[in-house]
């Protein structure tokens, strides 16, 4: 029986599954928002909020904490310089999940993984569409 095991599986090895949250994670820093399933979001949000709540200590440790879990410097300098300055006065909760329809391959449940504070690099205004063309006979 598997009483008090908290692990998500999702039908993969242990490396392979780190290796995924892991990548899911980076996009997430780095795109600020990632289309994926619910139970993979679900599992990604876990990881995001953890190196979320080490990035807001900003010590040396904490980063290399964050590489080791993450590795990608990249996404880990964003991590600490952008993202984590946005939440210091919040306790927890950084990220939301919002639901969207199946997938039409296999039906799987979608979700949107986003920060609850996006950064303002994030929150572009789209450009103007421009007027049709008038048709020239």
């Amino acid at each position: 029986m598997r009483h008090l095991k908290r692990t998500a599986k999702l039908g993969r090895t242990s490396e392979h599954r780190n290796m995924m949250l892991a990548n899911l994670v980076c996009s997430l820093i780095l795109e600020n928002r990632v289309t994926t399933t619910v139970a993979k979001a679900k599992a990604a949000r876990s990881v995001a909020e953890k190196m979320v709540t080490l990035a807001k200590t900003g010590t040396l440790h904490s980063r290399r904490l964050c590489v080791a879990r993450l590795r990608q410097k990249p996404a880990v300098s964003r991590l600490f310089k952008e993202i984590a300055p946005l939440f210091k006065d919040r306790r927890g909760g950084y990220t939301r999940i919002m639901r969207l329809d199946q997938r039409r391959g296999d039906a799987a449940q979608r979700a949107i993984l986003e920060w609850v504070e996006l950064p303002v690099s994030a929150v572009e205004p789209t450009p103007a569409k421009p007027a049709a063309e008038e048709k020239k006979s």
